[in-house]
């Protein structure tokens, strides 16, 4: 079994989706086969979508990227399986990066303030929150400069290796 041939075994299909009792209300909108069908552009603009909502929004990326997948006619397990850029292994260092680009772009050198902890554990989550968003500016600049030239990027790098890929192809059948 070839490493395509398992990729389309695990995603899952249209019917699957549409028999889910959760998902079958979206079966109107989930009919449309671009939206599984494997092409060059449904993929890179699948992939590029994933890559822009996963580092841009850090909670409920499938669903969002899932929704501008089905408007834009891209293809869904494409975009779907690459909201996974951002994990738990990634997100730190992404995260960082991001903060340190919008450091660098907005020329703000001030460190966030830091929240004392005031409680327990349920209080510690509430303070780890709060660092978060006294991360504030640059962060947000950054995840947003690093999701827009990530998604162009990730398109344009798809559909340069697809076409590269169809004409190595043509190539060998001359």
């Amino acid at each position: 079994m070839t490493w395509r041939e398992r990729l389309l075994s695990w995603m899952p299909t249209r019917e699957r989706l549409e028999g889910n009792r959760w998902l079958g209300w979206l079966a109107p909108w989930l009919g449309h086969p671009k939206l599984w069908h494997w092409s060059r552009r449904g993929v890179a603009l699948g992939v590029a979508l994933g890559v822009f909502f996963g580092l841009l929004i850090p909670l409920a990326q499938i669903p969002v990227t899932a929704a501008a997948a089905i408007v834009l006619r891209a293809n869904l397990p494409a975009a779907a399986a690459s909201t996974l850029i951002t994990n738990p292994l990634t997100l730190g260092p992404l995260y960082y990066s991001a903060y340190q680009l919008g450091n660098w772009l907005t020329g703000d050198t001030s460190l966030p303030s830091e929240v004392p902890e005031e409680g327990a554990n349920s209080e510690s989550d509430r303070s780890t929150w709060q660092r978060i968003l006294a991360l504030g500016k640059p962060l947000l600049v950054g995840l947003a400069i690093m999701a827009v030239f990530s998604g162009l990027l990730t398109y344009a790098l798809i559909s340069v290796f697809w076409r590269w890929q169809i004409s190595r192809r043509w190539r060998q059948r001359r």
